[in-house]
């Protein structure tokens, strides 16, 4: 939201394209953290990366808006803000949809890799080498088992889709060059 503010601000200062440069590039720090999310970690990791990311974005989001059309059709004029907010949805829905659908196979994938040498035939799977609540004896410990190797498959899975983000944002920078400089907003009175 500060983000948000501060290019309304800026916006007739400063080129608009630095601003959605500067707001990729704070966005591409926060997922390069995000890669390396653990289980075991604290809170900060995710605050710090949390406030780069909403930061990035206000000033990347709110800098293309102003980089659209100034003046539309006089026979239309919410046409422009209507067919951005749609193509806004759209794209995040169909993003949003695709990345969860990666990490769901991803998940699963990860979890059958995991679990492929977790046999009672494997001697670094025997009953000396797991602590309790895991084993591969009685069902308790089979779905103690199962239950954190799909809390480590997920964690993995969602580090792929971080990864996955931080290289498209990366791969969306040299877009910038097609982006035109935003004009200067009239002044009234």
């Amino acid at each position: 939201m500060v983000a948000m503010f501060l290019v309304g601000r800026l916006i007739n200062r400063v080129d608009n394209r630095l601003l959605i440069l500067t707001g990729f590039l704070l966005t591409v720090v926060s997922l390069w953290q995000m890669t390396g999310f653990s289980l075991q970690m604290g809170m900060a990791p995710v605050v710090l990366s949390g406030i780069l990311q909403g930061f990035g974005l206000g000033l990347h989001l709110r800098s293309i808006e102003y980089a659209g059309p100034v003046e539309p059709a006089a026979a239309h004029p919410h046409a422009g803000t209507a067919m951005r907010s749609l193509m806004r949805n759209l794209g995040g829905s169909i993003g949003i949809s695709s990345l969860e659908a990666l990490l769901i196979q991803n998940t699963q994938i990860v979890h059958s890799r995991l679990v492929e040498h977790l046999r009672p035939d494997n001697p670094l799977a025997q009953a000396s080498f797991l602590a309790p609540p895991f084993s591969l004896t009685t069902p308790s410990g089979i779905a103690a088992l199962n239950a954190e190797v799909t809390r480590q498959a997920a964690m993995v899975a969602y580090i792929n889709d971080y990864a996955l983000m931080m290289v498209i944002v990366l791969l969306l920078i040299p877009l910038l060059l097609l982006v035109r400089r935003a004009r200067p907003a009239l002044r009234v009175g």
